[in-house]
């Protein structure tokens, strides 16, 4: 990576008086999270022989015929990319770089590494969810739940790719089946704790949006840029004293408009912040 581009990236780290860290699947995949290959091989490879696909996120699609092997699959793979650590401290090494500063998290991931690395929960914002929680699937109400024992006890009890019928996860309130807290259609429940983490994060973005800031985007793709990536560029637009900066191996850039306020770097997430 050039050398020119890590000193301002040092630079704009150092001066900046607030920091606003907008993180995607990339980091994670930085940190060890691959959802396909070896580690694929290693959590499904039975699921993988039986139905034919060959990554996590296929998995997480297909159409199972019964709830005792849906819960099978997502039971194991909430397990391994929620309540698993990733294999590289990539998030304990970015904490380590902020967490003098006056920052804030935006994250459209659901794995909470930000939360187990370390970093403020009050300070997090994770707009699409968690793997760690449950919602009734109707919605009936705007509740969430941890499902981190129930997940456990799904994972130990299965066989040949099945869970027992009574491990199926039940609404509380209405009976129906519940699902996970994963912004996929209108059913998403934004619940007290979501809505008080989006407010949060709307009263900083108010608060600093005039000042030397610095808008740290890392791993976000075009999945979803309207949530975190042109946010971003427009914040910058509008704030002379703003910096951004990408960090997307293969994906950094940014409008013509804000170029001279910018620094993108197509480079591995990890040996960038171990660089800094």
């Amino acid at each position: 990576m050039p050398s020119f581009d890590l000193a301002r990236l040092r630079e704009a780290l150092a001066s900046a008086d607030a920091l606003v860290i907008g993180a995607g699947a990339g980091l994670s995949a930085a940190a060890g999270f691959s959802y396909s290959g070896e580690r694929f091989e290693r959590y499904f490879s039975d699921f993988g022989e039986k139905y034919g696909f060959r990554d996590m996120y296929a998995g997480g699609f297909y159409p199972y015929d019964t709830p005792e092997t849906f819960w099978a699959y997502w039971s194991r793979y909430i397990l391994v990319n929620r309540y698993q650590d990733p294999p590289k401290p990539v998030y304990q090494t970015l904490l380590e770089l902020v967490k003098d500063k006056n920052y804030f998290v935006i994250t459209t991931n659901v794995d909470h590494c930000f939360q187990k690395a370390g970093f403020d929960k009050g300070r997090l914002f994770y707009t699409q969810g968690d793997y760690g929680l449950f919602q009734c699937s109707v919605p009936c109400h705007k509740q969430t739940y941890d499902n981190e024992e129930a997940i456990r006890r799904m994972v130990n009890e299965q066989r040949e790719m099945r869970i027992p019928s009574e491990l199926i996860p039940r609404c509380p309130v209405c009976g129906k089946p519940m699902t996970v807290n994963l912004r996929s259609d209108d059913k998403f429940v934004e619940d007290e704790g979501w809505n008080a983490a989006c407010k949060r994060y709307e009263r900083f973005i108010g608060a600093h949006k005039q000042d030397s800031i610095l808008y740290l985007e890392l791993g976000v793709g075009y999945n979803t840029p309207a949530i975190i990536k042109y946010p971003f560029w427009r914040l910058t637009a509008q704030n002379k004293r703003a910096r951004y900066v990408c960090i997307n191996d293969g994906e950094a850039a940014c409008p013509e408009q804000i170029a001279r306020q910018s620094v993108c770097l197509n480079a591995d997430i990890a040996e960038v912040l171990n660089a800094i």
